[in-house]
């Protein structure tokens, strides 16, 4: 007897998943293999539905309509961002919003735009709304509360997309930048500026695996260099310039030394360069200063932050392709896209630099 009946209990509904797992495949092969999809091969077809019929396994009509219904048009999910204005959507985003409008424009498909709450059921709501083909996703707070109703989409067989961290074993597909080797041009752009005791401000669990990348990328710098690499330095932050002055602040008040910061975003970074000058301290003078992102924000900031820019434009076309080829049954796969250092002035030579260095000196940005 199984522990459900033993206990009372009405046996646990099978999922696409556990069809997976006693199959031996993928669960996208699982999907594919129930909707008659040439791509799965007749034997693996075969194995799929005898485990889905010992199982007892029900398709589920609605989001097969998904699929077979099409609209000429993809959904855009933007999911809202604590921000200083009445916005609340996060201005990298709104760089890649312009991106994704071009690129379904340019392939004939309709966006429809929708603006989410994380609180909210958006992942329920869609599968009884049929009104795109697909869905892509923008921003999602702690991931690992989001992973849920990823896989939620994953197991009705929603096609979508997301911007994210590209991590092995994640439900669906995700496009996002390499975020590891941003993190380490940054740490390596401020230690070849003479820069030794570099402090990282954003938030590094598992909720924010962007941002934990971009430490482990800033830490393997420091490590190759020699560079100390501590614990006081780190100062958890959300993607917000009120999270990157407050960061700043508790960094100052450890009393630890630090000659430079790496924002995980241009907010952080931004909101910290306003908490080291309104105390005093110059950028780049004191404490180099250097983000992530390259909002528009980051050129007009005082001095202009240098930063790590991601390509919204590649980024939007990636995201639209991939969906377009989940939709159209044809092979498709997750991306990293590379970064790119945009250096201004907030990351000066040191002044123990420049004094061993006076030709380096007089040539750095003022």
């Amino acid at each position: 007897m199984s522990s459900d009946r033993a206990h009372g209990r009405a046996p646990a509904k099978a999922t696409s998943f556990d069809i997976a797992y006693q199959a031996g495949v993928s669960q996208p092969t699982v999907s594919r293999a129930l909707r008659g999809s040439p791509r799965v091969s007749e034997e693996t077809r075969k194995r799929v539905l005898a485990v889905a019929q010992q199982l007892n396994y029900r398709v589920d009509k609605n989001a097969s309509n998904l699929r077979f219904q099409r609209s000429n048009t993809l959904a855009l999910l933007i999911f809202e961002d604590p921000t200083s204005d009445d916005s609340a959507i996060n201005p990298f985003f709104v760089a890649m919003l312009g991106s994704i409008t071009r690129a379904c424009a340019q392939r004939g498909y309709d966006l429809l735009v929708s603006f989410q709450q994380r609180a909210g059921d958006w992942h329920k709501e869609y599968e009884d709304s049929r009104k795109a083909d697909g869905l892509i996703l923008l921003g999602y707070g702690d991931y690992l509360l989001y992973r849920e109703r990823l896989e939620r989409l994953t197991e009705q067989g929603t096609h979508f997309v997301r911007w994210g961290a590209v991590q092995p074993g994640q439900p669906g597909l995700s496009i996002g930048s390499d975020n590891l080797e941003g993190g380490y041009q940054a740490a390596r752009h401020l230690l070849g500026r003479g820069r030794r005791r570099l402090a990282f401000l954003g938030g590094i669990s598992g909720g924010c695996p962007e941002f934990l990348d971009r430490y482990r990328g800033f830490e393997r710098a420091l490590t190759e260099a020699n560079a100390p690499v501590s614990a006081a330095l780190q100062v958890d932050a959300i993607s917000t310039e009120h999270a990157g002055y407050a960061a700043a602040g508790e960094l100052l008040k450890r009393g630890v030394k630090f000659d430079a910061i790496v924002g995980a975003s241009d907010l952080i970074a931004l909101g910290a360069m306003r908490a080291l000058q309104e105390r005093g301290l110059a950028v780049p003078a004191d404490v180099a200063v250097i983000g992530f992102d390259d909002i528009p924000a980051a050129g007009l900031a005082s001095p202009p932050l240098t930063t790590i820019a991601q390509n919204t434009r590649l980024a939007g076309e990636v995201l639209v392709e991939t969906l377009l080829r989940q939709i159209r049954d044809e092979h498709a796969e997750g991306q990293m896209l590379p970064t790119r250092l945009v250096v201004r002035r907030s990351c000066g030579i040191s002044p123990s630099t420049a004094r061993r260095h006076p030709a380096r000196a007089a040539a750095s940005p003022k």
